[in-house]
């Protein structure tokens, strides 16, 4: 940690698979709505969850981390473990009166490679967060900062959002918002997104193909 603190009150989880950059790709290339769809629409944040900053494209794995309200003691630990890839995912039980990450973590989380951040509460210092090519998405903004005193948990299951998030599942973001992947449908959420895409812009022809007749039957 780039901070001096006693971590006792923080308990890491065992080490969790994560998926191989080359096996999620495909999930980054489409709408985060596509995914949503290719899951029943079943595992997606709800609208609270907000994009804060300019970059509006998440891929990655998520490094999950449980907190008190207000404190940030386990995300500075949380980021000893992480890995390039991974997303970090905090549960700050909705609280929006105390900034869990700003600037500094924002530094921390590029140091080690982590590409972006969905919390459960408040961030600050949003500009230079977006500066440094993070996606970050939560659901407040506000300049009062943390304390750092724990408890905390890193890598078990946490609500965020409206849903669970395991770590190592996967999160795919975009404008819209944020899609949870648990880790063992990957595959077959891969396989499923091409199809709806197709469907959809077969759909999309049809629609613009009867502007097009409309247009010219009135001239």
């Amino acid at each position: 940690m780039f901070i001096v603190a006693a971590t006792d009150s923080v308990v890491i989880a065992p080490e969790w698979d994560r998926a191989a950059a080359e096996e999620i790709r495909r999930l980054g290339e489409v709408p985060a709505a596509n995914v949503g769809d290719a899951l029943q629409r079943m595992t997606v944040m709800d609208g609270g969850i907000r994009l804060l900053t300019e970059r509006a494209a998440l891929l990655g794995t998520a490094l999950t981390v449980d907190v008190r309200s207000g404190d940030n003691l386990a995300i500075h630990r949380a980021l000893d473990e992480a890995r390039p890839g991974d997303v970090l995912v905090v549960n700050g039980h909705g609280d929006m009166t105390r900034a869990l990450i700003g600037d500094l973590i924002g530094e921390i989380m590029v140091n080690a490679g982590v590409v972006g951040a969905v919390i459960d509460g408040a961030v600050r210092d949003v500009r230079a967060l977006s500066e440094m090519g993070l996606a970050v998405y939560a659901r407040a903004v506000t300049p009062a900062g943390p304390f750092k005193d724990g408890p905390g948990l890193i890598g078990v299951p946490v609500a965020v959002g409206g849903m669970v998030v395991a770590a190592g599942d996967v999160l795919v973001g975009d404008a819209d918002g944020v899609v949870v992947v648990p880790r063992d449908r990957v595959p077959d959420v891969v396989a499923a997104v091409d199809g709806i895409g197709g469907k959809e812009e077969a759909l999309r022809q049809r629609i613009l193909a009867a502007r097009g007749d409309r247009t010219q039957a009135a001239r």
